[in-house]
């Protein structure tokens, strides 16, 4: 998936209000100090703290432990739209569908605004039967000019199209993220899935082989090569890639669809 946030919210400043012609009155702490705009961005600043463990947990499927980490930078900013966000992608891997739409509803209420957001919850939508919903999300995330990772949002937006049986759209949104990240490891598999599916073999190959550069592949980008060169008749690049889903990936899905010569499938 795809589709994860690692970016904090900056501290904000609190603005004095002029009331009737007179200065309304400084919040009061719980220990009788003023509050003064440098206690919210040292929450802020907690709160991103704790988000950024929570991630950390996340990336290692510390699912609970990730979660514990959010509910501790909520208590400290209620108001972290990020924070919200991170608990619904945990609740989505958790199987807790409800309470993962809770979550990521409640990111874009207060920040309807921020693409990442909008990308995390089309492919939420996505992802639970809502596919031809979610395309307006990442649209909105891509038309978004302040958006540092369009690539990400246009490939979630591809996969949905291909969901919803719309080649020309995947392939056009597939293409985009290729122009904006040409090395990007994600679009580049998917270009290649979709030229092997529609028999363009050597164009799929041209798009696998910039995959496989990279030093940790994963069993889809593997297999997929296997059935490439295969199709490509070259016996020997379909062997090297067979040996390394074999030694990495010894129980994996698609070494038992080598193993029974399922090519097709």
């Amino acid at each position: 998936m795809t589709a994860r946030r690692f970016t904090w919210l900056g501290a904000s400043l609190l603005s004095a209000a002029l009331l009737a012609g007179c200065v309304s009155s400084p919040a009061v702490k719980q220990d009788g100090e003023l509050a003064v705009s440098s206690d919210k961005a040292d929450r802020q600043k907690r709160a991103a703290i704790r988000l950024q463990l929570a991630i950390g947990y996340y990336q290692q499927g510390q699912m609970n432990i990730a979660l514990d980490e959010i509910k501790l930078a909520l208590q400290t900013d209620s108001e972290f739209a990020d924070a919200y966000s991170m608990a619904g992608l945990i609740y989505m891997d958790m199987g807790e569908t409800r309470l993962a739409e809770e979550n990521f509803t409640r990111a874009i209420r207060l920040a309807p605004n921020d693409p990442d957001l909008s990308n995390n919850y089309g492919w939420f939508l996505c992802q639970n039967g809502r596919a031809s919903l979610s395309i307006a999300y990442f649209e909105a995330a891509i038309r978004n000019k302040a958006y540092q990772s369009p690539a990400k949002a246009l490939n979630n937006a591809g996969t949905c199209s291909m969901i919803l049986k719309d080649a020309a759209a995947a392939e056009r949104y597939f293409n985009e993220a290729f122009r904006y990240e040409p090395g990007n490891p994600t679009t580049n598999t998917n270009l290649a899935r979709m030229n092997y599916d529609r028999g363009d073999f050597e164009r799929a190959r041209f798009y696998i082989v910039r995959v496989t550069k990279a030093d940790v592949l994963s069993a889809e980008v593997l297999w997929l090569a296997v059935k490439i060169e295969r199709k490509m008749g070259d016996r020997a690049a379909e062997s090297s890639y067979a040996t390394q889903l074999r030694r990495r990936y010894p129980n994996s899905n698609e070494f038992s669809a080598y193993q029974r010569g399922a090519f097709n499938e």
